[in-house]
């Protein structure tokens, strides 16, 4: 049996609505391979990992996976993920949302997990659309673009979803793409070997939504897109920034070790405990 195969009976639900209702070339589905890779390399058990969605095509990832999983209410998920890891901090709490899930409905949520680093593991799959309803423009969808409800083009700012997180104050802040498979494995097992609030922001291709309307013939080309706009931080940080132009940076911009707020929050508990029985 392959590894593929063997990865593919231990961490899926067989009877849980396959085949998949990815669209051909979605991104999801190598996120989700990267994320079963992940899970697997590091030796956790499935009985010791929660993985929390939304609502939205990477939603669909609590319903095929064999973890202890919550599909929860648009734009909550990191809510109902802060609830369980306060509740059992020895669980691995995964978190996956995508962009409209995230930033433009939940992202108040996102900013307060961030500056209270709580230790969950967020992966963002950014497609810059809401996918799964009807090909919306999200927060991310970048400025020109059409979408179905910017038939002439997105004439708002985008979030930086990297920027924000470090700024609200993530543990782990990282990027990579669908493209970039090998990359984003060692994201997703640094970000869920690291204590505190981590976050992996994945751009995932939507053909379906997204691209048909700007301008990629084929999902195929959107993936080229990717490989010639990407670019490794240390390249980003060395270049003179009117030469950026439409490139992005890719790699780890946060690497912390202070500890999640359930950490301080049993320490509290403790000490708590500990007062009580020597009054």
């Amino acid at each position: 049996m392959s590894q593929v195969t063997q990865l593919i009976h231990q961490y899926l639900r067989h009877n849980k609505r396959f085949p998949h209702v990815y669209c051909p070339g979605c991104g999801h589905g190598i996120v989700l391979g990267s994320l079963v890779r992940s899970v697997h390399n590091l030796g956790l058990s499935k009985d010791e990992v929660c993985l929390v969605a939304g609502i939205g095509c990477s939603g669909r990832m609590a319903v095929y996976v064999d973890f202890n999983t919550v599909h929860t209410t648009h734009g909550r998920a990191l809510t109902f993920a802060t609830g369980i890891k306060l509740a059992n901090p020895e669980l691995t709490v995964i978190c996956v949302m995508g962009d409209g899930d995230a930033l433009s409905i939940g992202g108040n949520h996102l900013i307060h997990a961030a500056r209270r680093n709580i230790g969950v593991t967020a992966l963002i799959l950014n497609n810059n659309i809401y996918g799964m309803t009807g090909g919306q423009c999200s927060s991310t969808t970048p400025m020109g673009s059409r979408s179905m409800t910017t038939p002439y083009g997105q004439l708002e700012n985008t979030f930086d979803i990297v920027e924000l997180a470090k700024a609200a104050g993530a543990n782990y802040v990282a990027r990579s793409t669908a493209f970039h498979a090998k990359m984003m494995d060692a994201q997703i097992s640094q970000a869920l070997s690291r204590p505190g609030f981590s976050l992996v922001e994945t751009f995932s291709p939507c053909h379906t939504q997204y691209g048909r309307k700007n301008q990629f013939r084929t999902v195929v080309d959107m993936y080229q897109d990717l490989k010639v706009r990407s670019t490794p931080l240390e390249k980003w940080n060395e270049m003179d920034p009117a030469k950026r132009g439409d490139k992005f940076p890719i790699g780890v911009f946060v690497e912390r070790d202070e500890p999640g707020l359930e950490e301080r929050y049993m320490a509290m508990a403790e000490g708590l405990r500990k007062k009580e029985a020597n009054a």
